[in-house]
Formats: C-alpha cells, sequence, structure tokens
C-alpha cells in the first residue's frame, strides 16, 4: 500500500469511529438552568463542563430519548409565557430548534413515550396534554384534562397510561393514551405535584408538597394504597433504575429522603444545605431548594438540583453522604442523565 494510500485510509478509519461515537462517548447530566435559559452539559465522571444549549425562556424540564441521542426540554416562560419545546442535538451539537406549540402555553411536564419518537407535554394555560411528534414538531393529539393546573406527568412502562398531577386541585389523573381520553381523577394530597411511576407498572407515587405526604396509588383505579410522610415541601420523586428505591426531594427542609419501594420503610434522608454557601432568592426565601433529582443506572449517585445554590449536589447511595458540589447556571431545576 502507497504512503498517500496508507493516508487516505487512516482518514477514513478516523471519520468511522467519529460517526459511531455515540455509542462510546462519556456519560454526562444535562442541567435545565431556569434563570439563564440554558441546558449544561455536565461530565459525570468530575462534573465539568462540556457543553451548553441555549433554549427559551424559563427552560423547566427535560426528557432524553431512549436512544441518547436527543433531548427535549419546555420553555415555560416568566410568569408562564412560553409555549415552546427545544430540540436538543445531544450527538452532533447543532444549534437548538425550536417547537412552537401555538395557544398551548406553560408547556411544564414532559416524558419521551417508549417509541423515542414523540413525548408527552403538559400545558398549564390550555388544560391540555399533548401528543407531538419531536422529528416534525406536529402536535398529534390534544387531550383536555381539566382545570387544577396539570403539572407534572409520568408514563406507564408499556407507553399504554399516563398520570397527572394537578398541584391546585391536590388530584391524580389517569390518561388512556391510545383512546385519548382522561378516565379518571382521584384524590392524592394538597398540592400534588411530584409524580412517577414503578419500573414494573405495579405502583403510582405522588408527592404531596403542601401535605408532607407522599402517596402511593393503584396504576388503574388511582386509589390510595399508602400514605408516607415526607416532611418539608416534597415536590420531586424517582426511582432508582431497579425500581427498588424511591428519592424524593423535600425543598423546603433541604433534604433527600430515600424509601424502599417494595416496603416503603424510610431508608436514608440526606441533608443537601450547607452552612458555607450563600443562597439566592428562590420561592421559599433565601434556601436551597433542591427540585430536580435523577439516580444513575451504572454507579452508585444520586444527583439534586440546588436551586438557590446555583449547584448540582453529588450523593453516594452506598453511604448516603453528599461527596460533591458542581458548579451549575443561574437557577438548576431539570436534570437528565445521558448514559454512555
Amino acid at each position: 500500500m502507497s504512503v498517500l494510500r496508507a493516508l487516505l485510509f487512516t482518514a477514513a478509519l478516523a471519520a468511522t469511529v467519529g460517526a459511531s461515537s455515540p455509542a462510546t462517548k462519556a456519560a454526562e447530566l444535562l442541567v435545565g438552568n431556569k434563570s439563564a435559559d440554558t441546558v449544561w452539559r455536565l461530565s459525570l465522571r468530575d462534573g465539568r463542563r462540556i457543553g451548553e444549549f441555549r433554549t427559551g425562556e424559563a427552560p423547566h424540564e427535560i426528557a432524553v430519548a431512549p436512544d441518547g441521542r436527543s433531548a427535549v426540554v419546555t420553555n415555560y416562560g416568566e410568569a408562564k409565557t412560553g409555549s415552546t419545546l427545544s430540540v436538543l442535538d445531544l450527538v452532533g451539537g447543532t444549534p437548538t430548534r425550536s417547537i412552537d406549540l401555538g395557544q398551548h402555553g406553560a408547556p411544564h411536564g414532559l416524558r419521551f413515550l417508549p417509541d423515542g419518537r414523540r413525548v408527552l407535554v403538559t400545558t398549564e394555560a390550555s388544560a391540555s396534554v399533548l401528543i407531538v411528534d419531536v422529528g416534525t414538531g406536529e402536535i398529534e393529539r390534544e387531550i383536555e384534562v381539566g382545570a387544577g393546573t396539570g403539572h407534572m406527568i409520568a408514563v406507564s412502562p408499556d407507553g399504554q397510561a399516563a398520570y397527572l398531577t394537578k398541584i391546585q386541585a391536590g388530584t391524580v389523573s389517569r390518561i388512556d393514551l391510545e383512546a385519548g381520553t382522561k378516565t379518571v381523577e382521584r384524590p392524592a394530597g394538597k398540592g400534588a405535584e411530584g409524580v412517577a411511576v414503578r419500573p414494573d407498572g405495579a405502583e403510582v407515587w405522588v408527592t404531596n408538597r403542601e401535605d408532607g405526604t407522599l402517596t402511593v396509588h393503584d396504576p388503574r383505579t388511582l386509589a390510595v394504597k399508602r400514605r408516607m410522610s415526607s416532611k418539608g415541601f416534597p415536590i420531586r420523586v424517582v426511582f432508582s433504575a431497579d425500581g427498588t428505591l424511591a428519592f424524593v426531594t423535600n425543598a423546603r427542609a433541604a433534604t433527600l429522603a430515600v424509601f424502599n419501594a417494595r416496603t416503603k420503610v424510610p431508608v436514608a434522608t440526606v441533608s443537601l444545605s450547607r452552612d458555607d454557601m450563600t443562597y439566592q432568592p428562590t420561592m421559599l426565601g433565601n434556601a436551597a431548594l433542591p427540585i430536580g433529582v435523577v439516580a444513575a443506572a451504572d454507579r452508585p449517585r444520586a444527583y439534586v438540583a440546588i436551586s438557590g445554590g446555583d449547584r448540582i449536589a453529588v450523593i453516594d447511595t452506598q453511604r448516603w453522604q453528599v461527596i460533591d458540589y458542581w458548579v451549575t447556571g443561574r437557577e438548576p431545576d431539570a436534570l437528565g442523565i445521558v448514559a454512555d
């Protein structure tokens, strides 16, 4: 082989390796900075910022596509004035693409459907849940859910049902996604906000921030099976990938409460505030205000957005200790993990 042909072969091989890099790229944490209109990309190795996307005004929630190639952000807007989604290219890093939701203002709750092609979006201004095709930007279906401030949403593992919390009504609703209708709405607790479906689909968990409680619901009837205490404004709940643990952020208490998802027994309570950290004004005053939380599937770590401190608390889930604080943009809230 000539020297020239060898160089051309090497260049072609390098191009091929580059094209396959999404399968080998390092894991990262996406952080939505509400008051900076950005999403930061942080390395999960050390918290170093490795990229940034511009978004619409006041990004509130992030959903990462199942294939890890893209993410979607709801742009809630200041004073609920937003009406767009931002689509982030996590592979090529192309500029942010916007999806206009028209009359459906104040988009907030957000989840990908299992097909990885469409997302569910709650829109407070129109009291609706939308099914949006991410690729085309088309609103495929508008589902009316009624008054009460539908805020957060979760999806069953099979993608047949969605579960919507309403803060003002204090309820949780079940939506039949095939029929496109709300089938049942039941009381959860005052200020019902956070919602998650256990990975096996057997239970729906809701955080009731005004009550300081966590309710466990039957996924079909939404009857309350269990009510637990989680004092201090519980605002979000997520499960570990294997479904054995539930993580709850208590915004006023500045703690992460951890429950055994099978027995419902508390496992740990992790303090997230620091005396030597200066906190910015939040809806709860100058406070830590932890909100978003995600748990890694491939390492013993959980990550919590400290909105008032412009930091991510990194938690060792074997020792139940905060082991680091990573710097973010102004007012971090929504989080998403992009796997290796």
